[in-house]
């Protein structure tokens, strides 16, 4: 497969290398797992996107971790599976199906069930595959041929299987209880699809009177509406406020029905006035009073946030019209004690936010603990780790008070739950297929049940439904448990926790080895990322103007462990230099090399190969190091410093004599040998990270190549390894280095060569002066002088490194009054900014105001000023010395 080579293009393209690279990828079956293929299993099951979903970063930064691991683990022979899909997202998807007939004039309620679920499946196939095609943008390499989605026909069958042997356990079963409704979606949430807002709102002081004209008791609430449905009055019984009230009969304010003070432990006896209204049908601690005081329940809002006939005179009001009815009444009858601010937490939906109402109403549960037990010894025992470790306290500690979970939702779109109710005698039969009969009376008029289940139940599946459960299948024999698991902290309850236990209880193996956690991707000012704030970047947009290496790239440099990604332009466009650097590398080794160029290498090696190849062993180790402990930033960082400063900058420019006319041919055909070498190597080692441009810069080397995505990784050779050489040369690196600062800072001209002395012992002399050449060559120098350890540089600029100090006689380099003119210019303007910097930074208000990130920078400016001016006041003095 050969390319077009890249010289023979003037800039790197990514787009078309994109799109090449990955069709040429899927039309040699690249990602396709073969269970019969040798090597250890390693597999990755994606976390499924919604199939209402487009690519935000969260999805990048997570897709492109699980394909810099899957390319890595296929590259070192491993037999490696990705697999992709999407989930369903019943509220979601039926939200979004919901909107088109609404544009179009009609309700679900008027389709009914099943054209509206027809509906929905006839979007799916529309619209619902854009992320998949996205993902590939990125360079996802997925077995696109195992792609699954949580309501195809085997995930549905896993679904109802496992429903089925938990109500048989007795791990599901249905009750009354206080669930999170939302009254927009029109079903039930569990708690964690509850997200809380701390919101200002009010505390109101209402008096219950005596039933036969006593004062009675004043409660507090924050929900006055509720108090329609109150059926007691509860107090701490160690509350000696009210002590010998208890038993006594109130009146419920506005609706003149006798309610009983009664004494329950429940109850705070700071909060409020210590007396408390118990309603049982719209909060979860009133219910558990109420079961144990056998206290009736009354449901006064509705499903759809009406107020019930239940709610008297305020029927058919909106909940929170009501509330503003109930207060103005109330003042009205004087028994509005007071009203005071309260700052309080108000659960919303996490789909539509809308307010949740806690209502009491059937549902079906799974029992957690008997599930959760297991999956926290798990962890503890390391069958499965937590990458970073911080988050196993975390883990443990929601596990460890975990409460049963809601799995029936009020929607039409989902997997129906597989209960199946006899009209005739009552009889509930849970089933995998639907009975034709009831299996106590005989009778054929069986009713389904309405609810479907949370769409986290069939998610909690996927790691090995997606192998083909409950089936033995090759599949599922060969690849699972899965070897990681990689997603953010905001799901690691959701879904991560609920895989661990249903994977236990299902299969008797936890379902991955490792959970790496990541961090959130975030704006250039390290704040969330939001419609409503207006910060939201698209990374489709950042792929077609940077290209998807160089923003694979900066996510993979930036991932550190623990620490949000800050994103912005500035940072994925230092990454496109990056890429082009190594582009530009490419069409440079490709001057050089061509069919002939020795694949071995040769057997005597220059100082400046060995010192590269010993480098290159290192830094594969740095990398292989920082992708298997999930330090993708490490690894990042550890191949861009190799790649752009030591082989490009360092590396090339001194081998190009070796690689020139005026060399031999011996020596010029051993130095192609060595660059095409450490070239390959790199090539294959940056693959996971960039593997559009690597592809691209692979197939433009001479020779029949196969995809570099079959190639084998690198693996460091010790025997390559010389810390002495690697010394001796980074000894050389920094002579340079200060020879072209202090070119740099007192403004040499560049193409003005200069005499450089080196002062030292003449131990410490010995390999720079073996390697003049490359130190005159690079440091534009057309002398190297060897001073006396004696010499005293009285007007030679001069710089230390390690023992040696590195002098340069300014006479006759520079015209010394326009360089004094220069720098006190340059000290001008530094102290002007310095003075504005240091009075922001001096005004308390506007550092207790200013947001951090601002003032951070404002310090980071502030000390970079500081160290400028100093050196400019150096190079002054320095200069100042030759004024005429």
């Amino acid at each position: 497969m050969k390319e077009k080579e890249p010289e023979k293009a003037g800039t790197y393209d990514p787009k078309a290398s994109e799109e090449k690279w990955y069709a040429a990828w899927l039309s040699a079956g690249a990602f396709h797992a073969d269970p019969s293929r040798p090597g250890e299993a390693y597999s990755i099951v994606i976390p499924p996107p919604n199939v209402t979903g487009s690519l935000h970063m969260g999805h990048a930064l997570n897709i492109t971790l699980q394909d810099v691991l899957i390319r890595y683990a296929r590259m070192n022979g491993r037999n490696a599976l990705w697999v992709p899909g999407t989930d369903h997202a019943g509220i979601a998807t039926q939200n979004v199906v919901e909107r088109e007939l609404k544009k179009e004039g009609i309700s679900r309620q008027e389709l009914g069930r099943d054209a509206f679920v027809e509906r929905v499946w006839k979007w799916k196939e529309e619209s619902g595959g854009t992320i998949l095609r996205q993902l590939k943008r990125l360079g996802a390499a997925c077995d696109w041929e195992r792609e699954r989605f949580t309501m195809d026909e085997g995930l549905s069958r896993a679904v109802r299987e496992a429903f089925v042997r938990l109500y048989r356990k007795g791990l599901i079963y249905r009750g009354r209880y206080i669930i999170n409704w939302c009254p927009r979606c029109r079903t039930a949430l569990s708690d964690l699809e509850v997200s809380y807002e701390e919101k200002k709102g009010s505390l109101w002081h209402i008096r219950y009177p005596g039933w036969s004209g006593g004062k009675g008791v004043v409660v507090a609430t924050t929900r006055p509406e509720t108090m329609l449905g109150d059926t007691a009055v509860a107090v701490n019984p160690k509350d000696e406020r009210y002590a010998g009230m208890v038993g006594e009969t109130l009146r419920l304010p506005l609706m003149n029905r006798p309610i009983p003070l009664l004494a329950d432990a429940m109850v705070d006896r700071e909060f409020g006035t210590g007396a408390v209204k118990i309603t049982p049908a719209h909060d979860a601690n009133d219910f558990e009073v109420a079961k144990r005081h056998e206290l009736p329940s009354v449901r006064v809002i509705g499903e759809s946030g009406i107020m019930t006939p239940d709610a008297g005179a305020y029927a058919g009001m909106d909940r929170f019209a009501c509330r503003e009815a109930v207060v103005a009444k109330l003042k009205e009858e004087g028994l509005l004690e007071r009203e005071e601010p309260y700052l309080h937490n108000i659960g919303h939906c996490y789909r539509c936010r809308t307010a949740v109402e806690p209502a009491e109403s059937m549902q079906w549960f799974v029992k957690t603990k008997p599930l959760a037990e297991p999956a926290i010894r798990a962890v503890r025992g390391g069958e499965t780790r937590i990458v970073p470790s911080q988050w196993e306290k975390t883990y443990y500690e929601w596990m460890e008070n975990i409460r049963d979970w809601c799995i029936s939702r009020q929607i039409w779109w989902g997997h129906r739950i597989p209960a199946f109710h006899c009209e005739a005698c009552g009889k509930t039969m849970v089933e995998i297929d639907p009975p034709s009969r009831c299996e106590a009376c005989g009778a054929t008029g069986l009713r389904q049940e309405e609810d479907v289940l949370d769409t986290w139940f069939s998610s909690a599946l996927w790691p090995f439904s997606t192998m083909g459960w409950p089936r033995r299948t090759v599949d599922l024999e060969r690849y699972y448990p899965t070897s990681a698991l990689v997603t953010g902290f905001d799901i690691l309850f959701f879904w991560v926790a609920r895989m661990m236990m249903m994977g236990i209880e299902c299969t008797g193996k936890a379902p991955f080895r490792d959970v790496v956690i990541h961090a959130l991707v975030r704006d250039a000012r390290g704040e969330k990322m939001s419609k409503t704030r207006g910060n939201v970047i698209d990374p489709l947009d950042v792929i077609d103007r940077f290209g998807t290496d160089a923003f694979r790239f900066t996510l993979v440099a930036l991932a550190a462990q623990g620490r949000d990604i800050r994103m912005s332009d500035e940072r994925v466009e230092g990454y496109r230099n990056f890429m082009n650097k190594l582009f530009q590398a490419g069409r440079f080794v490709n001057m050089h090399v061509d069919g002939a160029t020795e694949r071995e290498l040769p057997p005597e090696l220059s100082v400046v190969d060995r010192w590269i190849l010993s480098r290159l062993q290192r830094v594969i180790d740095e990398v292989r190091r920082g992708i298997e402990e999930f330090r993708f930033n490490e690894a990042g960082s550890a191949y861009y410093q190799f790649v752009w400063h030591e082989f490009c900058d360092w590396y090339l420019e001194m081998i190009k004599p070796a690689l020139g006319p005026e060399a031999g041919e011996r020596e010029r055909d051993a130095q192609r040998a060595v660059l095409m070498r450490v070239y390959e190597t790199l090539l294959s080692l940056g693959h996971p990270f960039i593997p559009f441009l690597t592809e691209e810069l692979w197939h433009a080397l001479p020779g029949d190549r196969g995809l570099l995505y079959d190639m084998e990784y690198p693996v460091a050779d010790p025997g390559t390894a010389d810390t002495n050489v690697e010394d001796d040369m980074a000894h050389l690196m920094e002579v340079i280095r200060a020879v072209r600062n202090i070119r740099s800072e007192l403004n040499v001209p560049p193409a003005k060569k200069v005499e450089v002395r080196l002062k030292g012992q003449p131990e410490e002399l010995t390999f720079l002066k073996d390697h003049e050449e490359i130190l005159r060559r690079l440091a534009r120098a057309d002398r190297v002088a060897y001073a006396d350890p004696d010499y005293i540089p009285v007007e030679d600029a001069t710089a230390v490194v390690n023992d040696i100090e590195v002098c340069l006689p300014l006479a006759g380099l520079i015209d010394f009054d326009r360089e004094a003119k220069r720098l006190r210019k340059e000290i001008e303007k530094g102290n002007a900014e310095l003075s504005r910097v240091a009075g922001q930074l001096g005004n308390e208000k506007f550092t207790a105001n200013a947001p951090a990130d601002i003032v951070d920078a404002l310090r980071d400016r502030q000390d970079a000023l500081e160290q400028k001016l100093g050196k400019l006041g150096k190079n002054l003095e320095l200069v100042s010395r030759y004024l005429s």
